[in-house]
């Protein structure tokens, strides 16, 4: 199979996952409305769905490497269809959190496949136009399926938007298990015990540095959509448009980080994107400029998240061999969702809610989201250099 058509079909997969999650937080006003949820506590669900991908990380490092790839990916992604058609059955706050956890079990375990694939099947050369292009479908699942949900929301209620994912991610992972060829290789050569990969430097700065930029990260995310509408009095009726808007651009932007990344190296990138991280803070939430419209700070957080997750992602790839990679990510996946469960609720313990539901709290917030992200930065500097030294001991 060509690389191009692995990486489309691994895309489809991850845009199904990426929408089950990205969707719930633009939404979280309308069925925190129907289920009598405090809008300042959105970020809980978040953090639920995040809490259960840490367990499914955890237990992932000491299976996952044992199995097909392509059939691990099938269970993975049947799992988290119905776990989003469960979220559309929800009667209450609980009923909602104990669906998510679900969705963020078998999300988590996909999404490690999905990057197992990519390692197993990519040059290193060529990882970070890869990775960038399945992380586009971020980008799509902002541009098409955000605002589908969101109308999908407004015309037939809350829970729409989870029942038509549920039936699409259905049609995905039959297409995507009946086109993919098996995925073995990795079989071929017997893992070390897992300590030993924790024994390793660059194993914990890699770990340590996707905590750090995901707490930063996360505990801004899950409140946008308040934010922009209770403190910066944007339309909620135009919030689909800034999603979409802000997804198309991303589209473009997430292979650009990745052409960047394969072309001049992922450290140098990472720090683009954490400096125009900072910068887009500073004037959209600590010190907001009237002068600068919603979208155009919106905009500007998008790329700024492409150009730091992206090369970080193909960098971290390079750390294990195949036959360890699926559990080193899965390792990552459990302290990528650690650090977004911390961040989440975080963002939920710092915020508290004003009588017309703006939020208090956000500056401070922001300030720290800049310190650790110029510390994830920092790190990816620092694993950079493990990576090439190591690269040049086996030379």
């Amino acid at each position: 199979m060509s690389e191009r058509k692995l990486v489309f079909l691994v895309g489809a997969g991850q845009f199904i996952n990426t929408l089950d999650f990205t969707m719930v937080l633009p939404l979280g006003p309308d069925f925190a409305a129907a289920l009598d949820i405090p809008v300042s506590k959105l970020g809980m669900l978040g953090g639920s769905y995040t809490a259960a991908q840490a367990v499914a990380g955890i237990a992932g490092a000491l299976f996952l490497d044992r199995f097909d790839r392509r059939r691990a990916l099938a269970v993975a992604l049947t799992g988290l269809v119905i776990a989003t058609a469960a979220c559309g059955l929800a009667t209450g706050f609980v009923s909602l959190i104990a669906a998510r956890m679900v969705a963020g079990v078998f999300g988590g375990i996909a999404e490690t496949l999905a990057y197992a694939l990519v390692g197993d099947a990519i040059a290193p050369e060529r990882r970070g136009r890869a990775m960038g292009a399945i992380v586009s479908s971020f980008a799509v699942a902002s541009v098409l399926g955000v605002p589908a949900g969101l109308e999908l929301a407004r015309l037939g209620g809350w829970r729409a938007p989870f029942f038509t994912l549920a039936a699409l991610g259905a049609v995905v992972t039959v297409a995507a298990m009946s086109m993919l060829p098996p995925q073995r290789a990795h079989l071929l050569v017997q893992p070390g015990p897992f300590r030993e990969l924790l024994r390793r430097p660059v194993v914990w700065l890699g770990l340590a540095g996707t905590a750090i930029g995901y707490v930063a990260h996360y505990a801004l995310v899950p409140n946008f959509s308040a934010y922009f509408q209770f403190n910066r009095g944007y339309p909620r009726g135009q919030l689909g448009l800034l999603y979409m808007i802000g997804g198309a651009v991303m589209f473009g932007t997430a292979r650009l980080a990745g052409w960047l990344a394969d072309r001049r190296g992922a450290a140098p990138v990472v720090a683009i994107g954490a400096t125009l991280y900072a910068a887009v803070l500073i004037v959209g939430f600590i010190y907001p400029v009237d002068a600068i419209p919603v979208l155009v700070v919106f905009v500007g957080l998008t790329i700024s998240a492409s150009f730091r997750f992206i090369p970080m992602r193909a960098l971290l790839l390079r750390i294990p061999a195949p036959e360890e990679r699926a559990r080193f990510l899965s390792a990552q996946s459990a302290v990528l969702s650690v650090g977004s469960a911390i961040g989440a609720m975080l963002g939920a313990q710092i915020l508290s809610e004003r009588p017309d539901r703006s939020l208090t709290g956000i500056d401070d917030l922001a300030w720290l989201a800049i310190a650790m992200t110029l510390a994830y930065a920092a790190l990816g500097f620092a694993i950079a250099r493990r990576v090439r030294a190591r690269i040049a001991e086996s030379a």
